[in-house]
């Protein structure tokens, strides 16, 4: 089984992408340079938001979950795992994790990069206020 969600943002001039165990998408209109590990602003979805039936999916000890973060021609890719203690209640906020750790905003775990991973290039677009991002969740049930 193979569910599939895509989530629309934009950059923001304070993206900083240094964050060395997450990656956060943010409903937000803004953020500051504290923030360290968002990478995308004004989402169209939180965990929330996504489909049951990509949470049902998500929740599997099994399942394995392909981000795709795309900007102005940039493209990178993050792979992480789904968790039985997933709860997608957060109504702004998705992150992505290197840890196993879980709470109402994590939308995925054991994530192979985290925000100072992602390539440069696609950062700098990131930075850009002005640019549409588009992030593709692909989760996998066996």
């Amino acid at each position: 089984m193979r569910v599939t969600e895509v989530i629309h943002a934009w950059g923001h001039e304070n993206v900083r992408a240094t964050h060395r165990t997450t990656i956060e998408i943010t409903k937000e209109p803004s953020l500051t340079p504290r923030g360290d590990c968002i990478i995308a602003v004004k989402a169209t979805k939180s965990v929330y938001d996504l489909s049951r039936d990509f949470k049902e999916a998500a929740r599997s000890r099994n399942a394995r979950i392909r981000i795709v973060i795309e900007a102005g021609g940039a493209c990178d890719v993050v792979w992480a795992r789904g968790d039985p203690r997933l709860s997608f209640t957060h109504p702004t906020d998705l992150v992505i994790r290197r840890s196993r750790y879980v709470c109402g905003r994590t939308v995925a775990v054991e994530a192979d990069k985290a925000a100072i991973d992602l390539l440069r290039g696609l950062v700098q677009r990131l930075r850009n206020p002005n640019q549409q991002v588009r992030v593709t969740l692909e989760v996998w049930r066996p």
